[in-house]
Formats: structure tokens, sequence, C-alpha cells
């Protein structure tokens, strides 16, 4: 499996670390509710998915060959994403603004709820984790090559809206992805809860015009599959924006470079600390090894998949990486949000 060492070696001041894009989500017990939010506006690119048979043409052979979304982050940087004109950047202060989740069923939905308040946050670099139905894998294509990242359903008015990463859905800056496919609770190369296929592709105008990774988010918008939506098959994850900073989070995703294979979930906890490499990307990390392929892979705050989502996997520094970033979800990621979630 193809991955990179090192990645943009000429990142701002770091000569010998390279940003890594690591290609991870639950769900709360609440029916959805309407949260104050931007509306749909210039500033949240669109793509309309028109190729046909995606799900046909992720074969087990092809799901497992594909390429751990990192390299793509690294196309970013190389071509100029840096974001040097944001080093003064203010911080986003958006009005804290919540959408509850939901679940298949209400007993499901209290079983979670009754975990969430009884475990206690252990800080863990990685751990294995049975399938969660919201969290799955992403498979997509760009540039004529086939690539993997994570992500996870979230609470929207068309049930059928999956978070990721940017990198995940357009090269930032650069082309949307084709034959882009969701895979929810994979493991070992089976699709429980079947492939569902996008029926288009959102992301911040500052990532998909500029690859700035403080703004490394993506959504899509799938289409239904056998007569249903995604969340009434498998729930959704509540999101929350603009939340405080150094909250603890626990993030999921399916690392598919080593020592990882992709096939199954995995997860990192931690207190989230703002990145002292790159300030300008108004980035937190958490103690995380996973590596490419968990890109795009949800983080939740508190201990468990059934608290809100609140950020992605993004990137981390060098192949042998010991923290993860997630770019901050303020009110430019809220505008992509919600124009995708009402779709």
């Amino acid at each position: 499996m193809r991955t990179p060492k090192t990645l943009a070696t000429s990142l701002l001041s770091l000569s010998a670390a390279a940003l890594l894009a690591v290609c991870a989500a639950g769900t709360a017990s609440a029916a959805p509710a309407p949260a104050k939010a931007p509306t749909p506006s210039s500033d949240v690119s669109s793509h309309t998915v028109t190729d046909a048979g995606p799900a046909d043409y992720w074969t087990a052979e092809r799901m497992r060959s594909a390429i751990p979304g990192d390299v793509l982050a690294a196309k970013a940087v190389e071509r100029g994403g840096k974001a040097k004109a944001a080093v003064n950047r203010p911080t986003e202060a958006g009005a804290p603004a919540k959408v509850e989740g939901t679940t298949p069923t209400a007993q499901a939905a209290q079983l979670q709820t009754k975990q969430l308040q009884t475990k206690q946050l252990q800080t863990k670099a990685n751990a294995s984790e049975s399938p969660v139905k919201t969290i799955g894998k992403v498979f997509f294509t760009l540039g004529g090559s086939n690539y993997v990242c994570s992500g996870n359903s979230v609470t929207s008015s068309n049930k059928s809206t999956v978070s990721t990463a940017g990198h995940c859905v357009n090269e930032g800056p650069g082309a949307f992805a084709t034959n882009f496919t969701f895979v929810p609770a994979y493991l070992n190369g089976s699709a429980p809860y079947g492939k569902w296929t996008a029926k288009t592709l959102y992301a911040p105008a500052q990532w998909s015009s500029g690859g700035d990774m403080t703004y490394d988010t993506g959504f899509a918008v799938m289409n239904p599959l056998n007569g249903k939506a995604l969340a009434d098959v498998v729930g959704s994850s509540g999101v929350q924006f603009n939340a405080a900073r150094g909250l603890s989070y626990k993030s999921f995703g399916y690392p598919a470079a080593p020592p990882f294979n992709g096939e199954s979930l995995k997860s990192c906890s931690g207190t989230a600390k703002n990145d002292p490499n790159n300030p300008q990307f108004n980035t937190q990390g958490i103690p995380c090894n996973m590596t490419g392929g968990s890109s795009g892979g949800p983080w939740f705050i508190g201990s468990s998949s059934s608290g809100y989502q609140n950020s992605i996997n993004s990137y981390g520094y060098g192949s042998n990486s010991t923290t993860m970033y997630g770019p901050y979800w303020g009110s430019v990621i809220q505008q992509a949000y919600s124009t995708a979630a009402a779709s």
C-alpha cells in the first residue's frame, strides 16, 4: 500500500516533519432539533455526482487496495495550500450551536446514553473498537487513483449526510472526488449495511479553492439505498459548532497505512491542545498514532461515540506521529454542514 514517509517538506518552517493527513462516529439519543445555522452561501463549494454505479465499482479487491488519503493533503500543501495569508486570522467566535442525533431504535439510544454517563475518559493513542453503525469507510477516486478515508453519518434534514475530511471530497484546491461511496460499520471487507453512493459533495470554499488546512472538512449527501435514507438505517450523530477549546475527545477511524491494515475500527482519546507547529491552522490535537485511512473519522466530545461530533481526523507530523490534529468546527465549517444537511 503506497504511503509517504514524509509530506511537504516545505511546509512553513518545518524542514523535516511532514504533514500527514489521516483519514474516523456515534449517535446521540434525542430526535433531530433545528439549530440556528448559517444559510447557504457562495462560501460553500459543491459538486453534483454524475458517475453511475460506483457501489458496484468498489469490489472487495479495490477496497483493499485503495490508497490512504493522506497523500491528498500532501498534494494540497505542495500546491501552496499552506494558509500563509491566515497567520493573523482571528479565532472564530460564532454562537455555540448543537444539532441532536438520531438512532435507529430508542432502546439503542438509551443504552448508549447510559454507557456515556458511566464511562471515564482514558487517554489512548489507539484502541481496537467494535464496529459503530454510523462510522464507516469512505472510498473515492481522484486523478485516476482510488483512495480510502473514514466518515460518519451526521444528523440532517435529508437524513443522508456524511462528514469526512475536506481532502477526502476535494483535492484542495482542485477537482471533486468521483466514485464516492460510504460503507458504514465496515469490518474485514464486509458491508453489513450496504454501500451508499454520494449524490452531492460539499466543502468550505476556503478548502476547495485554497487547500487551507484550517477548514479541512467535507460533507457528502448520499443517495437512498433500497428505498431508505442512511440515518433511518444506521442512525446519525449529533453535531456541535463553536464549542470551547481544550475539551476531551474520543476520535474514531480506519487507519490503513502501516502498521495498520484498515480492516477494523480504531479509536484515540485525550484532551485537545493547540498545534504548536502551525498555530495559523487553528487546529487542536489529541494523543493518537492512527495513520492514513483514518482521515475524516469523527471526533466526539466526551468518552464515547454517543457524544456530539465536533471535528474530524485531519493530519499529523511525520510517519510516526503521536498526535492527531483536527480542525476547529466554527462558523465556516458550520456553513458547509448546514448547506449539505438542508439539501
